[in-house]
């Protein structure tokens, strides 16, 4: 996975905002960046919501079945409208919304959990029907250790903490992360 431009990064999170601002408000709010062809291609995206450093709403998808615009595009809005943690974002709070993207890597079987590198790779359990997903970040803003970040990738699944040491099946990926430092119209204090 090669990493995005800015011009791609920006396209990207102006798309996120877009379709964000066309869902809650019924209309965007600004003129389109001029969208790079690569970001037609495939891909898989996971789009966090944070309002005041909480986070709001988390989608994505692991698998990159459309074009990472469409899936990023997609993402933004099922993390305001169907993250099952959260209530659906209502138009007033978008304002105050910032926006994350993690790019993932294709998931790749982990075989071994020494190859596990926390903060760098995200985790895919799974075990029969149950799947938890937890992205590489997690670990850091949870000051979370190794095993600590298995066990809650488990429990995110509803599996035992402990099921990566019995038999569930894990995955990892890399992501690139960016996000908007500020929402927009936030002014600088």
């Amino acid at each position: 996975m090669r990493p995005l431009t800015p011009e791609e990064r920006a396209a990207l999170l102006w798309v996120a905002r877009q379709a964000l601002e066309m869902h809650l408000r019924g209309h965007s709010s600004g003129s389109p960046p001029e969208i790079p062809p690569s970001l037609q291609e495939p891909g898989a995206a996971f789009v966090t919501l944070r309002l005041e450093e909480g986070m709001r709403g988390c989608v994505g998808s692991l698998e990159p079945t459309k074009p990472l615009l469409d899936t990023v595009a997609h993402c933004a809005i099922s993390a305001a409208t169907s993250d099952p943690r959260f209530s659906p974002v209502d138009s007033p709070e978008l304002g105050r919304l910032t926006i994350e993207i993690s790019v993932l890597s294709p998931l790749q079987p982990l075989q071994d959990v020494s190859q596990f590198l926390l903060g760098t790779h995200g985790v895919c359990v799974k075990a029969g029907r149950q799947r938890g997903v937890l992205l590489p970040q997690v670990a850091a803003e949870q000051g979370w250790d190794r095993e600590t970040f298995l066990d809650f990738a488990c429990q995110k699944a509803r599996l035992a903490a402990g099921a990566w040491r019995q038999g569930a099946d894990l995955h990892i990926f890399t992501a690139e992360v960016f996000g908007e430092a500020e929402p927009p119209g936030a002014s600088a204090a």
